[in-house]
């Protein structure tokens, strides 16, 4: 029964964070942790997979509709690829409690920044192409190294850094996606190799998410508005960082 109202709330995440360009771990994870899943053991690794199922589902919508910027995502892809290992590797040497602050204080930086800037004219123009692939490096390694320690895909950090290069919000969210996969199934590689997992919860889960990440993509490249993605990727960051400081904090 706990796995069926689980499989249930993974999918109405993935539908909402295929919208968002991200694979919905941030989130994931929090609510396996709820359900007294283990946090290092399950809710990880667990999350890492649906964050790339979720992300590799919307993509493929996302590339046929021309959305992805392949070109430009790919120093991100590499050396997030090469972080997300090193930050799963690290997770064993980290306390549980300090891994859901820092998880919290992430979510609360990057909703911040997306509610502040929902209102703001869209930039009118991307970076020079050897100053954008330096810092998407730079960045792209630090991002996968924190989606691989705290679990997630760093969808929720590449977005504003993207947007933040000049990309349109839709073009951010799905090369986001895009880019998303690579960390996502890198950081999970790690945490097998430790042998971290639960199969029948990574099962259910995965069908979940394949399925309303398709309809969250179509949902999003036809009915939302740039504003609106933006505050619906603010409002839920910031409301579970501060339900999971709560909860470890009183």
């Amino acid at each position: 029964m706990i796995l069926l109202i689980v499989t249930l709330v993974i999918f109405l995440l993935a539908f909402i964070f295929s919208m968002l360009g991200l694979g919905g771990a941030m989130l994931y994870i929090p609510v396996f942790h709820w359900f007294h899943y283990d946090f290092k053991s399950v809710a990880i690794p667990t999350g890492l997979l649906l964050n790339g199922l979720t992300a590799l589902s919307a993509a493929v919508y996302y590339i046929r509709a021309k959305m992805v910027d392949i070109k430009g995502s790919i120093p991100l892809i590499v050396s997030s690829f090469l972080g997300a290992p090193v930050g799963a590797y690290f997770t064993k040497f980290v306390p549980t409690k300090t891994l859901i602050i820092l998880f919290a204080i992430a979510m609360i930086f990057a909703g911040g920044k997306m509610l502040l800037s929902a209102g703001q004219k869209e930039k009118e123009k991307k970076m020079k192409e050897l100053p954008k692939m330096i810092l998407m490096s730079i960045g792209g390694f630090f991002i996968g190294f924190i989606a691989g320690l705290l679990g997630v895909g760093g969808g929720f950090l590449f977005v504003p850094m993207m947007l933040a290069m000049g990309y349109k919000t839709k073009e951010a969210a799905a090369t986001s996606a895009f880019v998303v996969i690579f960390s996502s199934f890198s950081g999970f590689a790690g945490h097998i190799a430790e042998g971290h997992f639960n199969w029948p919860l990574m099962i259910a889960t995965s069908i979940a998410v394949i399925i309303a990440s398709q309809i969250g993509a179509k949902v999003m490249k036809e009915k939302m508005k740039a504003r609106w993605i933006k505050q619906m990727f603010g409002i839920i960051l910031l409301g579970v960082a501060v339900k999971l400081l709560i909860k470890v904090l009183l």
